[in-house]
């Protein structure tokens, strides 16, 4: 005897369902790993990213990169996906995505070969690396950052193995007065004496240098601070 069609479609509607409830809804770890799993899209898997402009955020300094959390809530730094993400989040569990994020010690990617810089630019930016200039009132990027350049316990960043792109644009925001920091702002004291030839110059320098085999940041600064800086605060 055939089966209508109508009771076909509810005897397989019912089977299905039966099936559903004998099968366990799958279970999602609730952690901090799971959590910043959302930040993969853009800073790529554990926040290691080869992306021609995204951050790398595995073994950032943790007050560093809570810093910047809270300034994109705050309204410091404004980028609109960034914003989003951390509008409504209290700075208790941003400490806990930066501790994640520090947490992690990840090989950083091979350093790119190739450059359009000229071999005088590429000689500025190491003067202005490791020398500053002094007539403008520019320190160099050493004397904050580290001697290695991989940053400074507990709050300053790292400037190797960061695309070219990422750190043009960050260090133009500074010029431009489109990012802040808590007072005292250092780098955006820093970055009204910059002129677009320097970012350029200094960047292209920086991209091109390797990660040493110890990329964590240093325990402490080379010397005192040139000027006043909130990236030391905890």
């Amino acid at each position: 005897m055939k089966i209508p069609r109508l009771l076909q479609s509810l005897l397989l509607a019912a089977w299905s369902l039966a099936a559903s409830a004998a099968t366990p809804p799958m279970q999602v770890p609730d952690t901090i790993a799971q959590r910043a799993a959302a930040c993969i899209a853009c800073h790529g898997r554990e926040g290691a990213s080869a992306d021609g402009y995204f951050p790398r955020l595995s073994g950032k300094p943790e007050v560093y990169l809570f810093n910047q959390l809270r300034s994109f809530r705050d309204g410091r730094r404004f980028n609109t996906d960034m914003t989003h993400m951390v509008q409504h989040l209290s700075d208790a569990y941003l400490r806990e995505l930066a501790a994640y994020f520090a947490g992690l010690d990840l090989p950083y990617p091979p350093t790119p070969a190739a450059t359009d810089a000229t071999p005088a630019m590429l000689a500025r930016g190491l003067a202005l690396a490791y020398q500053g200039d002094a007539t403008r009132g520019i320190p160099a990027c050493a004397q904050c950052h580290g001697q290695a350049l991989t940053g400074v316990l507990p709050g300053i960043p790292g400037l190797l193995g960061l695309p070219r792109l990422y750190l043009s644009s960050q260090l133009g925001a500074w010029l431009t007065n489109d990012r802040h920091a808590l007072a005292p702002d250092c780098m955006a004291e820093v970055g009204r004496k910059l002129t677009t030839a320097d970012i350029n110059a200094v960047t292209s320098w920086l991209a091109l240098q390797p990660v040493p085999a110890d990329s964590h940041p240093a325990a402490t600064l080379p010397g005192p601070l040139p000027i006043p800086c909130s990236a030391l605060d905890r």
